[in-house]
């Protein structure tokens, strides 16, 4: 399978996080409103579609800004305290 350049991966997680976010939302939205009719699905798929083009554009403008105001509160150069990696399964085995 070709994979996209690396310049768009920004866009490529925009895309995949909205229609993560916007599918849960509007599931969970339409579940609650649902009547006894059997248009679940397609009113849900209706509902994620509209979601999902209108949350599209917000998400590929915000995660930018968001990613800086994230990393402007937190430590980016790890502390001594800080320094090792988390245990792993290489670290975790017992002694010999």
């Amino acid at each position: 399978m070709p994979k996209l350049p690396l310049r768009y991966a920004h866009y490529a997680f925009g895309v995949v996080q909205a229609a993560i976010t916007t599918g849960v939302a509007t599931f969970i939205a339409s579940l609650k409103l649902a009547g006894s009719g059997g248009s679940f699905l397609w009113d849900w798929l209706f509902a994620w579609l509209l979601s999902w083009l209108a949350l599209l554009p917000v998400v590929i403008f915000f995660a930018p800004i968001i990613k800086r105001a994230v990393l402007a509160v937190c430590d980016t150069v790890p502390s001594a305290q800080n320094a090792e990696p988390p245990p792993g399964p290489q670290t975790l085995r017992a002694p010999r």
